[in-house]
């Protein structure tokens, strides 16, 4: 696949809405949820006024103009959140192009950036069954804390 990463642009942040429904985790055989879900408080928190703090940070891949694939970071008080000081971090690929290696190379280009920014480390949510727990903790996230359903994990960087 030819495929780049970039910085997202600001006229873009209205796309992380569709790519955070994206994002959430459907257990086999399960249904999707209604599209309206990316609306609950506890899911806007990750996109809503994005780009207002300078702990917002978005980068996308793009195949042929289109964009398949985002990774955001913010400090956000999320099912991830670990302190202020640490960003939480979302990811997602369009389903046609999952398990091809664009969500790792997005996670690895997330974290060398926030790596070169400063930042002591990242932290995320992830549901325990989801196939994604493999690729955060081959990119080095270990489990912080867990609950019955998921691991918030982090990466010291």
């Amino acid at each position: 696949m030819d495929y780049m990463i970039r910085e997202m642009r600001e006229d873009e942040y209205p796309l992380l809405k569709e790519f955070l429904y994206e994002a959430v985790y459907v257990a086999k055989g399960a249904a999707p949820p209604d599209r309206s879900i990316t609306d609950s408080p506890e899911l806007q928190v990750y996109i809503r006024d994005f780009g207002s703090s300078r702990h917002d940070s978005a980068l996308v891949a793009e195949m042929n103009g289109d964009i398949i694939g985002a990774v955001w970071v913010r400090i956000m008080d999320d099912y991830g959140h670990i302190d202020d000081e640490m960003p939480s971090l979302a990811i997602s690929v369009l389903r046609p192009f999952r398990k091809s290696g664009i969500g790792t190379a997005l996670l690895n280009a997330m974290i060398e950036r926030k790596k070169a920014d400063g930042y002591s480390g990242l932290s995320l949510s992830v549901q325990k069954e989801n196939y994604a727990v493999d690729m955060y903790r081959k990119a080095g996230f270990h489990v912080a804390l867990e609950n019955e359903d998921e691991y918030i994990m982090t990466i010291r960087l």
